[in-house]
């Protein structure tokens, strides 16, 4: 009878933060993941045996684990945690502020009400340091050191360790004590993360995969011109076409891999999923076994929509007397866990995920053949949005998985011992993400990026060429090109993502071109001392000017029906993990002496949608529009409602200030929320206009 074999690979990263020349650590968020997600996601896996996954660890986090488990890292982040909040500089006092409130809102701060008070208060300074310092005495400020802290720490910890339960249930008014255990808890956790992959890989229920060393975009390496292929005409800078650095990254790899957990790895997953002939080619002369990307590069490479007829299968590339295996990730259920799940309860997304694999793979199976599912994605930044960290989804999705008799979870070299190929002579060079570059190369940032790098790369060609560099300062100059060589730094430049360390990114890839430069007793151009970032778009807000009155046609029936409203727009560009997000259109409002009103202009669809309006205070409705209109589907709702063109809203105007959530839905899934946390605050809706 076929068989469904699910192959989960989760992708273990985070960008080289070390300074090799100063030592210290410019970023803490290795070492944060490490407390959270990189030991407990394979740790869940003891009470579901049967459950196998692959898990890819990239060799630079995984050199900063061991650099925090051996007690060496340098981190100003942790120096700050650990330090008597009495002794406390105002310069550092101002870099806790800053630094400390970084996490998520909702799932990190609110689950621990003394956090939540100092998150509060925070905001009430208007985030400004300066004036919340006069908020944050001695012991507030102790509270936040410790509560920044504990709130990454693994929900196996948080639930097992009695130490760590006092602390939390402490909640508040810690003591320098309490800050020093919580340190001394960290360095235990961050030394068991890399034995744990070690033992669950010894006895197979887990396989480890690796990705060249500090996260290059491998094809870019080798020839920066392809990015022209993927997408014609894209701007481009000068050709940096180092192939070599390619199999170094690669090669140090594999044998960092080695040495660390005892056996080569036979899996890649190479950086951001970006693939080519030239790259599969080194992969195969370096060992490698399989590799995976995206379906998307399936589709460009097949010059066919890749459904799961073709997903679901591994694939053999061969060319010029090489072969390497080939996965193709469900991009749509990789894509349900990482950004849509976290807003469902726990139980029915499990549920829901289950009975998708099955309806997809049923006409696969009516067929007489087996099914390979593969779901990869990012291994840690999605769980901070769930519920204690996504582990109630995830117990229950492999509870659901050991109870089904059709379906088995193994890991990529089981699942390929299992299932045949299809062959392959060629692929398309592309990245998980819309099979093509574009995150990494074409914007003004990302190409100021490329010729900085490549300027750099020149320069140590040319001085190496010279007598007289020691061979110490010949590997510390290459060192750090590598790691500028890495996707982390152009994966921030250019319009797509945002984060509040943006300027610190920009200021890390500078200041390891710059270690180039030092290192080969050269002068570091003056470019180096400039940001790169050009790029700053935040969410837009624009309070009405005058009062309206609109139709409530679902038509944008005139200019001036809707000339003096508000509009709010969020910030397009995403986080860490990329994609699977909605973006809402910008909304309009206003209000007469009755009712307020609401217009979106949705762009016509095929399927309907649901949208949930929410007042805080007030009503909430659910409205129902798609092609052939809209309704309100909420009882007794004095809400009205009409879609055509733009959807247009008008409710009961409340006597006070107005703070709104809209979120949309498609089925029984989530798709996204305006605003993307709390609630949008529109002001005071007066007879004479809106007050803010």
């Amino acid at each position: 009878m076929p068989n469904i074999y699910v192959c989960f690979v989760w992708h273990m990263h985070q960008p080289f933060y070390k300074d090799l020349r100063t030592g210290e650590y410019m970023m803490p968020w290795t070492r944060m993941h490490a407390l959270k997600d990189y030991y407990g996601m394979v740790q869940v896996l003891k009470d579901f045996p049967d459950v196998h996954q692959t898990f890819n660890v990239v060799p630079s986090m995984l050199e900063q684990i061991q650099d925090y488990a051996k007690g060496t890292a340098v981190d100003p982040f942790l120096r700050a945690a650990l330090k008597p909040s009495e002794q406390l500089t105002p310069d550092e006092q101002t870099f806790v502020l800053n630094y400390f409130f970084q996490a998520h809102p909702h799932h990190l701060i609110g689950r621990y009400p003394r956090y939540k008070e100092l998150y509060d208060a925070w905001n009430s300074a208007g985030r400004d340091a300066n004036k919340a310092r006069n908020l944050f005495s001695a012991q507030p400020m102790r509270d936040l050191q410790v509560l920044s802290q504990l709130a990454w720490f693994d929900e196996e910890f948080l639930a097992n360790d009695p130490a760590v339960i006092e602390l939390v249930k402490k909640g508040r008014n810690y003591s320098h004590e309490d800050q020093s255990l919580m340190g001394a808890k960290q360095t235990e956790i961050l030394n068991v993360v890399i034995p744990t992959y070690r033992e669950f890989a010894h006895r197979g229920q887990v396989e480890l995969s690796t990705t060249p060393f500090y996260h290059p975009i491998l094809p870019l390496l080798c020839d920066s011109n392809i990015a022209s292929t993927a997408r014609p005409f894209v701007p481009l800078p000068s050709r940096f076409k180092y192939p070599q650095d390619a199999v170094h990254q690669l090669q140090t790899s594999r044998e960092y891999h080695t040495q660390l957990f005892g056996q080569p790895p036979t899996g890649l997953w190479p950086s951001e999923g970006s693939v080519s002939d030239e790259v599969f080619a080194i992969a195969a002369d370096l060992g490698f076994r399989w590799a995976a990307t995206d379906n998307g590069v399936l589709s460009r490479t097949l010059q066919q929509n890749a459904g799961v007829e073709q997903t679901y299968r591994p694939w053999v590339w061969k060319r010029d007397g090489r072969e390497m295996r080939v996965l193709f990730r469900d991009h749509y259920l990789s894509d349900l866990i990482g950004f849509v799940y976290s807003r469902m309860d726990a139980a029915e997304a499990a549920a829901h995920f289950v009975k998708l694999i099955h309806e997809n793979c049923a006409p696969i199976l009516a067929s007489g053949r087996d099914a390979l599912v593969p779901v990869i994605l990012d291994g840690e930044n999605a769980w901070e949005h769930y519920h204690l960290n996504g582990r109630p989804f995830l117990r229950h999705l492999y509870q659901r998985i050991t109870d089904d008799p059709r379906m088995h979870a193994v890991t990529v070299s089981e699942a390929l011992d299992k299932v045949e190929p299809s062959a392959l002579g060629h692929i398309f060079p592309g990245s998980w993400i819309n099979a093509n570059f574009d995150i990494w190369i074409g914007a003004e940032e990302d190409n100021q990026a490329w010729e900085i790098l490549l300027n750099a790369r020149k320069a140590f060609e040319q001085a190496t060429a010279q007598p007289g560099l020691s061979e110490q300062d010949r590997k510390l100059a290459f060192e750090e090109l590598l790691i500028a060589e890495g996707s982390d730094w152009c994966w921030w430049y250019g319009p797509e993502h945002h984060t509040d360390n943006r300027e610190e990114f920009d200021r890390l890839f500078r200041s390891h071109i710059a270690n180039v430069y030092h290192a080969l007793k050269l002068l570091p151009p003056n470019e180096l001392s400039q940001p790169i970032l050009k790029t700053h778009v935040e969410c837009f807000h624009n309070p009405p000017t005058e009062t309206l009155t609109p139709t409530i046609d679902g038509k944008a029936s005139s200019y001036f029906e809707w000339m003096g409203a508000g509009i709010y727009r969020m910030d397009a560009r995403q986080g860490a993990m990329h994609g699977g997000q909605f973006n809402f259109p910008e909304l309009q409002y206003g209000c007469d002496a009755e009712h307020i009103y609401l217009r979106l202009d949705f762009p016509p669809e095929e399927e309907p949608f649901r949208l949930h309006l929410g007042i805080q205070n007030g009503i909430s409705a659910d409205i129902e529009f798609g092609p052939a209109g809209a309704k309100v589907t909420t009882e007794n709702s004095k809400v009205e409602s009409a879609f055509d063109k733009i959807l247009e809203i008008k409710a009961p105007k409340p006597n006070h200030p107005v703070s709104i959530q809209v979120s949309l839905w498609q089925g029984s899934l989530p798709l996204d929320s305006m605003p993307r946390q709390g609630w949008l605050e529109l002001g005071v809706p007066e007879s004479s206009g809106w007050c803010v």
